[in-house]
């Protein structure tokens, strides 16, 4: 079985819709990103700074519409049954892929999404990573520096929310404990109890949408814990209080290698979800749409298998 993974915010390059920038399947997913964004997102991508593309609206906005992009590219292809889940606002593409939004419902929700996380967030969020501490003596760094863990990776990477300036601080002291650690580009505490004002009115917006039943060939999957999504109506509640707890991905990764995945695309944006299953489950085949040059490429990879 073939695993879709949608990435998540962090760093963004101005290369991530070179793959299909110029394709006619992806510009229905670009026009409507576009009315939220307020520019294309492929002219957006290339004329902002670092700094705006971390703010917190425009990476998710862009994240979101990575990955409908590509999927949008390699759609009628998949007609087997195919596993597909996000990590963080990925989750808002996986559900839209599953057949449970369109594509601009699911932009239309991600606007929402962001901007209700920004009223209740505060301006001094930030994530940050801690990799190759002992649980004991993170746990005391948390309590120590009001952080909380937002989300737990493969091979002891652990990415940490707070106030911007105890995330420094507690990277600054793992790093002298040994660990690596530092910020990630993500300016907001993401699920942490910071934002759990922000699941009420969210699921409330979610419940509203126009949705429906998961496709008949998609398995869906919680990105916070690897949980099958049957129905919308059981599984809004956890979606939007995703965005104010922690996220076990590597449950989420474990859970996949249990159905009985074989191959994992990373639709990205960027390859670290591919690097991470690729650590977590050795004996499955990892790639991630950034790694090929054409869509051909990308198609011919799918269809071969």
């Amino acid at each position: 079985m073939l695993a879709l993974l949608c990435g998540g915010q962090g760093t963004l390059s101005d290369k991530i819709f070179d793959l299909v920038a110029d394709r006619p399947a992806a510009e229905p997913v670009f026009v409507a990103a576009t009315a939220f964004l307020g520019e294309d997102p492929r002219e957006f991508i290339s004329t902002r700074s670092a700094d705006e593309l971390s703010a917190n609206h425009a990476s998710q906005i862009l994240a979101v519409t990575s990955a409908l992009a590509i999927h949008a590219c390699i759609a009628d292809l998949l007609v087997e049954q195919t596993a597909v889940t996000g990590y963080s606002v990925g989750e808002m593409a996986a559900w839209s892929i599953a057949g449970i939004w369109t594509a601009d419902e699911a932009l239309r929700l991600t606007d929402i999404r962001a901007r209700l996380m920004e009223s209740v967030a505060g301006p001094d969020g930030r994530l940050g990573y801690v990799r190759g501490l002992d649980r004991a003596a993170l746990e005391r760094l948390l309590e120590k520096y009001r952080c909380e863990i937002a989300i737990k990776n493969p091979d002891f990477l652990l990415v940490i929310g707070g106030a911007e300036r105890d995330v420094i601080d507690l990277c600054n002291e793992a790093a002298k404990q040994g660990a690596r650690a530092g910020l990630l580009a993500v300016k907001i505490a993401s699920h942490t109890t910071r934002l759990e004002q922000a699941c009420g009115s969210l699921q409330q917006v979610l419940d509203a949408s126009r949705h429906s039943a998961v496709a008949s060939q998609r398995v869906l999957l919680a990105g916070g814990d690897g949980e099958r999504i049957f129905s919308v109506a059981g599984d809004t509640a956890k979606l939007a209080c995703q965005v104010a707890r922690a996220i076990d991905w590597s449950a989420t990764l474990e859970a996949l290698a249990e159905l009985g995945v074989t191959r994992v695309l990373d639709l990205g944006p960027g390859h670290a979800l591919a690097e991470m299953m690729r650590a977590s489950q050795p004996s499955v085949r990892c790639y991630a749409a950034d790694g090929f040059r054409t869509v051909d490429g990308l198609r011919n990879w799918i269809a071969s298998d």
